[in-house]
């Protein structure tokens, strides 16, 4: 079997929502700047009859036996990167030698080691696993190893809900009553907003706390724009209501500040969300920077490389959680790893709704836990239902 085309593709949609789709966003590194703190969050742009105008880009490679994979939403950034790049050099090879056409990508392009284009290797080695699992006829956990067990507990990532007190814990509460045990919330105030901005990052904390009680485990995501002194200080004050971690407190480059972190405060960190390898993960590791790994599969590498990292990580007794944006990829592999190396998946719950848009087979989790797919490769399907055109893409 060989590879005969790589397509690259726009699907747009429309999705209907009572109220407002993004209530809030998290706080960002350029938030120092007064005239990027007061933007708000404008992901997804409004119909003209109240509805939300959804616009998905896939990969798609083909083969001469007429199987195919898929993976995606993509950006166009990536799709670029895999048009001019990287599709030259999977025409004509076997799609099914994963690991040869990685090393391949990844020597052609020693200055896209980070960044969209380890971004779009990632893409391409996604769709090379829902290849391959639709060539075998069976889920990618199944030719990962797995599965090592039959469901897995998810938490709820609450990004892009309103952080109004009263708001914050009908939303924790609803969470907590669909299942959840757990639920991580992203902070919107940072060093440079003074004493009245820790204010009201401990009170969200505070909220949280008493709206799902003592035993609901909490994680705070900080999205890499704090420092130092502000964290240890900060996890001073949030330490009475116990979070299960604090994520990404600083830049990802600053990583002997991670580890000063960790030596320095009593709540567990986690990061490497932004991070890209095997390679920058061992840094981390070597480091004692974290408590918790965060990569992302259509981020770090894709499938074959985050398998790696979860081996690596597991040397290191660091369990792997990986960022859940994109989650029929990350519940195959998690599917395929020891509970104490992947204990969870985490569940955005608003970016999984966009992401899985036009999905015909939605992975949702029921009862805070999801059920292992049964659909060959990553079960990813379009519904053509969703889909009100369909644009071929050329760069």
């Amino acid at each position: 079997m060989k590879i005969t085309a790589v397509r690259l593709f726009e699907v747009r949609g429309e999705m209907t929502f009572p109220g407002e789709f993004w209530e809030e966003r998290l706080i960002r590194p350029v938030d120092i700047y007064p005239e990027h703190k007061s933007q708000g969050p404008g992901w997804l742009a409004k119909t003209e009859d109240g509805g939300y105008a959804m616009r998905s880009q896939f990969c798609e490679i083909q083969t001469d036996e007429g199987v195919t994979g898929l993976a995606g939403p993509t950006t166009s950034e990536q799709a670029f990167v895999i048009q001019h790049q990287l599709a030259p050099m999977l025409i004509g090879h076997d799609p099914l030698a994963t690991e040869r056409i990685w090393d391949r990508l990844y020597r052609s392009m020693v200055h896209g080691r980070k960044g969209p284009s380890m971004m779009a290797l990632s893409v391409v080695d996604c769709a090379l696993w829902d290849l391959k699992g639709k060539w075998a006829g069976v889920p990618v956990y199944r030719l990962l190893g797995g599965p090592v067990r039959d469901e897995i507990p998810a938490y709820a990532s609450a990004l892009g809900y309103s952080l109004e007190p009263e708001l914050v814990t009908q939303r924790a509460k609803e969470m907590v009553a669909q299942g959840y045990r757990a639920m991580k919330w992203f902070f919107r105030e940072g060093p440079t907003d003074g004493r009245a901005g820790i204010a009201k990052n401990v009170e969200l904390v505070r909220t949280l706390r008493e709206a799902v009680g003592p035993d609901v485990d909490l994680m705070l995501d900080c999205w890499m724009s704090w420092d130092v002194p502000y964290t240890i200080e900060m996890a001073r004050l949030l330490a009475p209501y116990h979070p299960r971690w604090l994520e990404e407190p600083v830049l990802p480059d600053k990583i002997p500040q991670y580890a000063e972190i960790r030596r320095s405060i009593s709540i567990p960190i986690s990061g490497g969300e932004h991070e890209y390898t095997r390679w920058g993960i061992k840094a981390l590791l070597d480091a004692g920077a974290v408590d918790v790994l965060q990569p992302d599969i259509y981020w770090a590498g894709g499938i074959s490389e985050v398998h790696k990292i979860c081996t690596l990580a597991s040397a290191y007794d660091i369990p792997v959680i990986p960022h859940g944006h994109s989650i029929p990829a990350t519940v195959n592999l998690i599917a395929a790893q020891p509970e104490p190396v992947c204990p969870i998946v985490e569940y955005l719950v608003k970016w999984n709704t966009i992401h899985q848009f036009f999905f015909k087979h939605p992975i949702v989790p029921v009862d805070g836990k999801i059920s292992l797919p049964t659909e060959p490769g990553l079960g990813m399907e379009l519904d053509e239902e969703k889909i009100l055109s369909r644009t071929e893409l050329s760069f």
